[in-house]
């Protein structure tokens, strides 16, 4: 069966428990070492037929970005975005949750389940199901991957103008060899998560 018919599929089941407005939440940003971590919640309308919709990592830049538009201008969408300061002081699990949390509260419609990515739930009295790889399965959670992915990425190239040393256009904080050997160049800047290693170990060498 296709990635439609299995969505369809179980969506006309939740239909069929009285399920009716139901939305994907899906986060990206929890393994980077710099920048916030940002979550998005998509709540599909049922006349509204999406192509094209995979896991955000399973696309090319140019292709999310096509997505992006046509997810947010044909659905109900919410983003909730976790700095990098309130990941240091929470921990990233629970800045990771929160900005889910932050992303369902910013519907403008009120769902009565949630799909929620991974294997944690959120804390909202709302009816939720957790989906281990979720954003590879469902539709609506694959269109909050895109959404929260592609809001992320243009984050980080806007930060690689302020902070031009790191390459965050490129990298978009992940622990690639040119970042890290940015960090131990110049140290940490003022966007990058102080409680991971290895930015620790550099912050002596002084923030911009």
């Amino acid at each position: 069966m296709t990635w439609m018919g299995n969505q369809a599929r179980f969506e006309s089941v939740l239909h069929q428990q009285g399920f009716r407005l139901v939305a994907g939440v899906d986060e990206v940003g929890r393994g980077p070492l710099a920048g916030p971590v940002v979550a998005a919640a998509c709540l599909i309308p049922r006349n509204v037929h999406l192509k094209g919709i995979r896991d955000s990592k399973a696309l090319s830049a140019q292709t999310r970005r096509k997505l992006f538009w046509k997810i947010i201008t044909r659905t109900v969408v919410g983003i909730g975005i976790v700095s990098e300061q309130e990941i240091d002081r929470m921990n990233i699990l629970n800045a990771s949750l929160l900005a889910m949390r932050k992303a369902v509260l910013a519907l403008t419609v009120t769902p009565d389940l949630l799909l929620i990515d991974g294997h944690l739930k959120i804390n909202l009295p709302i009816h939720q199901l957790a989906i281990i790889k979720g954003d590879a399965k469902l539709i609506s959670i694959g269109a909050a991957s895109i959404v929260a992915k592609v809001t992320r990425d243009e984050m980080m190239s806007s930060y690689d103008l302020q902070y031009p040393l790191y390459g965050f256009r490129n990298h978009k904080g992940y622990p690639t060899r040119a970042h890290i050997a940015a960090l131990e160049e110049h140290g940490p800047s003022p966007i990058h998560r102080m409680s991971f290693q290895p930015v620790a170990q550099f912050a002596s060498i002084g923030k911009l």
